[in-house]
């Protein structure tokens, strides 16, 4: 067993809401739309060594490296045109 869990959703429902908000915007082009919209999977983990696990266990599928961004955090990314995928892991204390 890992330690870390990885706060992943209902992945059917995910991508119908997807498709719901893309059929949705395109019947409605007045509505306006974020400039760089980001998704982002969180990892829960204690230690930094479990945290940086859990990131590139989120990153191997996307094919990208999992990034020590500082202060015991850590992350992965990768774009698809100006939206942004990610995983990323922040210790319990810095999510209070």
């Amino acid at each position: 067993m890992s330690d870390y869990v990885i706060r992943s959703g209902d992945r059917a429902a995910f991508l119908a809401g997807l498709r719901e908000l893309i059929d949705f915007l395109t019947a409605h082009p007045d509505v306006v739309v974020p400039r760089h919209p980001s998704l982002v999977v969180l990892v829960d983990a204690i230690d930094s060594a479990a945290r940086l696990d859990g990131v590139q266990s989120g990153a191997a599928p996307l094919g990208v490296p999992a990034e020590d961004i500082g202060r015991g955090c850590f992350g992965a990314r990768r774009d698809f045109g100006p939206i942004s995928y990610g995983v990323v892991a922040v210790p319990p204390e810095e999510r209070q």
